[in-house]
């Protein structure tokens, strides 16, 4: 079931914004307590698959997270560790994280982030390479905007990141990995697991890479 688009204009983010990406539900209440403590975003997440699990984004919870004053964008989920990549299951899994985002209620242009981490040490940088320029290319034919969140065991370089991807916007794990130099990081993911307002949180701080690129966040108009 596809609802209408959220109320919420798409926004370069700031530079040295406090957000947190989770994987639980959170309330309206919840979100405007972050929002009074100074956070001024969320990531969450949804399925890898077809259907969403009920921990995963929703409709309802967009427009609560939105009307609490958070800026809001999704992020796909990736497999558990050792799974093979390959264009195919880039494909699939590209076409799912943008069907996602369109039945949620995302607009075009918002970004729409790839957890690329954990990769079987028996794929090649290649097969990473087909997979992610492949969950690219499902992703933005849809007119939402891809990026990529670059965790632990990629199998790429800082090279490969930068110029053998299609990704123009980058977000850094809290794992020690390559940077896709020159162009840098957007986002930085500060602090992990970390207890705040009743849930698990991982910290971010978005910035202003080195070709002046920004996460593109979609924020209630109110807040802007």
């Amino acid at each position: 079931m596809s609802y209408p688009n959220l109320n919420g204009v798409v926004q370069s983010a700031p530079n040295k914004s406090l957000g947190f990406d989770v994987d639980s539900r959170i309330s309206r209440a919840v979100a405007e307590e972050f929002h009074s403590q100074g956070y001024k975003f969320c990531l969450r997440y949804i399925s890898l698959g077809a259907s969403e699990a009920p921990e995963d984004l929703s409709h309802e919870e967009a427009i609560g997270i939105l009307e609490a004053g958070l800026a809001l964008m999704p992020v796909q989920h990736v497999r558990n560790p050792g799974w093979p990549p390959s264009a195919e299951l880039g494909k699939r899994y590209g076409e799912e994280a943008a069907n996602h985002a369109d039945q949620i209620g995302f607009p075009s242009g918002v970004n729409l982030w790839c957890d690329l981490e954990g990769i079987s040490s028996s794929a090649t940088a290649q097969d990473v390479i087909a997979y992610c320029n492949a969950w690219h290319d499902a992703v933005a034919i849809k007119e939402h905007t891809p990026g990529l969140y670059v965790g632990a065991n990629t199998l790429l370089n800082g090279e490969q990141l930068y110029q053998d991807l299609k990704f123009k916007h980058y977000w850094k794990s809290a794992s020690k990995v390559h940077t896709p130099a020159p162009r840098g990081y957007q986002m930085i993911q500060s602090e992990i697991d970390i207890f705040v307002n009743h849930i698990n949180i991982d910290k971010n701080i978005t910035y202003i890479d080195n070709e002046g690129g920004r996460p593109q966040w979609l924020i209630n108009p109110r807040f802007v």
